[in-house]
C-alpha cells in the first residue's frame, strides 16, 4: 500500500501531513497551486468533487482505494495507525482529549475559516467579528496549560497539532507577552521533528 497526500499550504493541510508524521506514516505529498486552480481540473475532483484540499489516497493492491478528504479523518487514520499514541485511551483522559480537540475545531478553526471565506465575498465587517472570536478562544485556550505540558493533558495528542496550526496561522496577531503557558507551549511543539516535517510537506 501507498498514501499519497494532496495539498497546499493551509491550516486543514498541515494537520493531515503532521499527523501522518508524527505517526510515523511514510506518504508522498503533492503539493497544489491554489492560485493556478490544480484544485478544480477534472482529475483532483474526481477524488474530491468539492476540489478542496487535503486529500489522502490510500492506494490498496486488492480491492478499491482509501480516499479521505477531510483533515479530521486524515488525523484519526494517523492515530488509528500511529506507534506513538496519538490519542489516549478511553476513560477521563480522552473526553478530556475530545473536550480539548473539538474546541479547537468549533470555536478556533471553523470561525476563522469562514473569516477568511467571508473577506473572499468582500465583507470586511463579518469576516473581522468572525476573526476576531476566533482569536479570543485561541487567547482562552491558555488556560488548557497551567496544569499540563500538552492542550489535553501530560502527552502529545491530535489536540496539539489541531491548537499549533490554529496558533500559527495567526501568530502575527497574537500579543504572547501575555500568553506565557502558551508561548512556551508553542516553542516546544514546533520544535518537534513531525511538526517541523509536517510544517515543510507542502
Amino acid at each position: 500500500m501507498a498514501i499519497r497526500l494532496y495539498g497546499a499550504q493551509t491550516g486543514n493541510s498541515r494537520r493531515a501531513a503532521i499527523a501522518l508524521e508524527e505517526a510515523g506514516i511514510s506518504y508522498s505529498a503533492t503539493r497544489l497551486d491554489l492560485k493556478a486552480g490544480e484544485h478544480k481540473t477534472a482529475a483532483f475532483r474526481a477524488l474530491n468533487p468539492r476540489g478542496l484540499v487535503p486529500v489522502m489516497v490510500e492506494e490498496c493492491d486488492a480491492g478499491a482505494d482509501l480516499i479521505l478528504t477531510q483533515s479530521n479523518a486524515i488525523m484519526f487514520y494517523a492515530a488509528s495507525r500511529s506507534r506513538e499514541r496519538l490519542a489516549p485511551d478511553p476513560g477521563q483522559q480522552e473526553a478530556l482529549f475530545f473536550d480539548r480537540l473539538f474546541y479547537f475545531i468549533t470555536e478556533v478553526i471553523a470561525p476563522n475559516g469562514s473569516a477568511f471565506t467571508l473577506t473572499r465575498q468582500h465583507d470586511e465587517r463579518g469576516a473581522q467579528f468572525l476573526a476576531g472570536r476566533s482569536i479570543e478562544a485561541l487567547v482562552l485556550a491558555e488556560r488548557f496549560l497551567i496544569d499540563t505540558p500538552y492542550i489535553a493533558g501530560d502527552r502529545f495528542t491530535l489536540a496539539d497539532i489541531a491548537a499549533y496550526t490554529s496558533a500559527f496561522a495567526v501568530r502575527q496577531n497574537l500579543d504572547w507577552s501575555d500568553l506565557p503557558l502558551l508561548r512556551a507551549w508553542y516553542a516546544r511543539i514546533g520544535a518537534r521533528p513531525g511538526v517541523v516535517r509536517g510544517m515543510a510537506a507542502f
